[in-house]
C-alpha cells in the first residue's frame, strides 16, 4: 500500500458531512440549470420578437413594392387588390408591434430581471467556499498543535488556534445553513414568478392571431371576387405560363 503524506491545510477531521455536501451540491446544481435555462429563454425570446418584427416590416415593404408596380396604373382591379393587401400588411405590422411591446414588458423584461439575481447567488456560494477553506486551514492548524508534545508554549498556541478557529467555524456554519435553507426556496419560487409571464405570452399571441384572422378574412373577401379555388387558380396560371412559353422569344433553340 502506497503512503500518502498528510497535506498541509487539509484537516483529518471531516468538518462537513458527505450528506450535507451532497445536499448543497444538488441544490446549487438545480439553480445553475435554472440560470442557464433562463438566459437561453431570454435570448430566444429576443430573437423571436426581432424575427416577428422583421417579418411584418418585410411584408409591408413587399406590399408597397407591388402597389408601386406600373401594372397598377393599367389594371384598376389589380390596383384595388394591392391597396387591400397594403392596408392589411400595415394593420398586421401595427398589431405585431403591439404584440412585441407586450411580450417585451411581460416576458422578456421579467426574464432579464430574474437573471440579474444569479450573480448575487453565485457570489454567496463563493463566500461560502472561501469560509470553508478558511475553516479547513484553521482546523488543520489546531490538529497540528494537538499532535505535538503538550509543552507550555504548544498549549498556548493550541489555545490561540482554537480561539481563532471558533469565529471562522461559526461564519462558515452560518453561510452554509443560509444557503441550504434558501436555495430550495429560491428554486421553488420560479413557478410563481414565471407563470404570470407565460400566461401573458399566451394572451398576447391569442390576441394577435385573432386580429390576423379578421384582417386576412376581410382581405380574402375583398380580392377573391372570382370565387376560384386554389386548384382552379393553379390551372389558370399554368395555362397563362404555357402561352408565354409558346412565344418565339422564349422558345427553346
Amino acid at each position: 500500500m502506497s503512503w500518502i503524506p498528510f497535506k498541509i491545510g487539509q484537516p483529518r477531521k471531516q468538518i462537513v458531512s458527505k450528506t450535507v455536501e451532497r445536499d448543497f451540491e444538488r441544490e446549487y446544481e438545480k439553480l445553475q440549470k435554472v440560470e442557464d435555462q433562463t438566459k437561453k429563454l431570454h435570448k430566444d425570446m429576443k430573437k423571436s420578437t426581432e424575427a416577428d418584427l422583421a417579418m411584418s416590416k418585410a411584408a409591408v415593404k413587399i406590399s408597397g413594392d407591388l402597389l408601386s408596380n406600373p401594372l397598377c396604373e393599367q389594371d384598376l382591379a389589380f390596383l384595388e387588390s394591392m391597396n387591400g393587401l397594403d392596408t392589411a400588411m400595415k394593420r398586421m405590422d401595427a398589431f405585431n408591434q403591439e404584440k412585441v411591446n407586450q411580450i417585451q414588458k411581460t416576458v422578456i423584461d421579467p426574464l432579464k430581471k430574474y437573471s440579474s439575481v444569479f450573480p448575487s447567488l453565485n457570489m454567496a456560494v463563493k463566500r461560502r467556499e472561501q469560509a470553508l477553506q478558511d475553516y479547513k486551514r484553521l482546523q488543520s492548524k489546531v490538529e497540528k498543535y494537538e499532535e505535538k508534545e503538550k509543552t507550555g508554549p504548544i498549549m498556548v498556541k493550541l489555545h490561540q488556534a482554537r480561539e481563532e478557529l471558533k469565529p471562522v467555524r461559526e461564519d462558515f456554519e452560518a453561510k452554509n445553513k443560509q444557503l441550504l435553507d434558501e436555495m430550495p426556496e429560491f428554486y421553488n419560487s420560479r413557478i410563481d414568478y414565471f407563470q404570470p409571464s407565460f400566461e401573458a405570452l399566451i394572451r398576447a399571441q391569442v390576441a394577435y392571431f385573432t386580429e390576423m384572422h379578421k384582417i386576412f378574412t376581410e382581405l380574402t373577401d375583398q380580392i377573391d371576387q372570382g370565387g376560384l379555388t386554389d386548384e382552379q387558380r393553379k390551372q389558370e396560371n399554368e395555362a397563362k405560363l404555357n402561352e408565354l412559353r409558346a412565344l418565339s422569344i422564349v422558345a427553346n433553340d
